[in-house]
């Protein structure tokens, strides 16, 4: 019987059950430990960030920053529609307005070509998300915000430790979000941090982190007790979440050469191929170094793409799709989507297959799925 080949795999590299069973004998399983600690200050010093705070999702981070940002009812945030929901649902949940942006057709990243039109006196924030972990262009995307006074908040969900001219994504907004869940390329199930570029977002940032309390200041010696002082919530992860987090950022260098070396082989076995079936493969700009999160093939035709995911499927290769566009999506076309708004967008995402890629993908793996696909008959 043929093994089946998951698209992801949760992978163990170094100290993770040191750690975890270090947090157990230590007795301090809530937010805040030592572990969540070594992960800030370690996540602080290969960053660059001022101050980085461990969240418990990349939601979190997100709606943390919304609420940094002061968004309100009737303000207008930009986000890219190919993405995740809660890229926009974090600005909504505050009463944002979410103006749809379309994608650019090489790097499926927010196209910064069309943002001065989607630019009103009501636009509070632009949300660039890091497609696959490939820079946005953010030389234009920051010119224009600093142009109309507008924040940037980077959906950074898949790009950690990819860089865009020299510097690391996660550098470019005030805010910036990243995610630790299980299918990425650093994980501890489920997680995220919130990177605050701004030193003055500091404090607030922290507050917000205990419930809107002023708990840390109390526990620094800055105030005599500490009490409810802005709004909150439960955004810290426990310490059990940061001591696999801290194993896994240790070994950040293996896990990166890991998954560049099975992206570097997808690309070079399949483009011939690709461009012999007007099959489209991820784009690199030369002035991105990408975190290689994901490896996608763009079909000719919706039809091709699912006879494409039911050919591997039966074979035993965990191939998906990814996003629908949120301005087609029920919520979406409630906020005002509607058909034609992000051409692009609509063009790409039901063409669109994700090949596994995960921290342990073998190469006899690889070489199978490489082979199957191949082996697609078009006609």
């Amino acid at each position: 019987m043929v093994s089946k080949i998951p698209f992801n795999k949760p992978a163990f590299f170094g100290k993770e059950f040191q750690y975890v069973q270090q947090a157990l004998d230590a007795g301090h399983l809530s937010s805040s430990g030592r572990f969540t600690r070594a992960c800030t200050n370690l996540l602080e010093q290969l960053t660059g960030a001022p101050r980085v705070l461990l969240t418990t999702s990349c939601t979190h981070a997100l709606e943390m920053a919304a609420i940094l940002l002061n968004i309100v009812p009737g303000d207008e945030v930009i986000v890219p529609s190919y993405t995740f929901p809660t890229t926009a649902s974090a600005f909504a949940l505050r009463g944002g307005k979410v103006v749809f942006a379309d994608i650019r057709p090489d790097t499926l990243n927010l196209d910064e070509r069309h943002l001065e039109k989607l630019i009103t006196p009501k636009t509070r924030a632009i949300v660039p998300v890091h497609y696959a972990g490939v820079g946005c262009e953010m030389d234009a995307i920051t010119a224009i915000a600093t142009t109309h006074s507008l924040a940037v908040v980077e959906d950074n969900a898949q790009g950690l430790f990819g860089q865009y001219r020299g510097q690391q994504l996660g550098r470019f907004g005030v805010l910036s979000a990243v995610s630790f869940h299980e299918t990425k390329n650093i994980s501890c199930g489920e997680g995220g941090c919130l990177l605050i570029n701004d030193p003055g977002l500091i404090e607030r940032a922290e507050i917000l982190l205990e419930k809107g309390t002023n708990r840390r200041a109390f526990f620094r010696g800055e105030v005599d007790k500490y009490t409810w002082v802005d709004l909150g919530s439960s955004y810290g992860p426990s310490d059990l979440m940061a001591a696999i987090l801290l194993a896994q950022l240790e070994e950040r260098q293996a896990i990166l050469a890991r998954r560049r070396s099975r992206w570097r082989r997808y690309a070079d076995a399949l483009r011939s191929w690709g461009e012999n079936n007007g099959v489209t493969l991820p784009y690199l700009p030369a002035h991105c170094d990408p975190s290689y999160h994901l490896f996608y093939l763009v079909l000719p035709s919706p039809e091709l793409r699912d006879a494409m995911l039911r050919h591997l499927g039966e074979n035993g290769v965990g191939a998906v799709f990814h996003y629908v566009p949120l301005h087609l999506s029920q919520v979406g076309r409630a906020m005002g989507g509607r058909d034609g708004q992000c051409p692009v967008s609509e063009a790409v995402y039901n063409r669109l297959l994700r090949l596994p890629l995960y921290n342990t993908l073998d190469e006899a793996d690889q070489e199978r799925v490489i082979d199957l696909v191949m082996r697609f008959p078009f006609a």
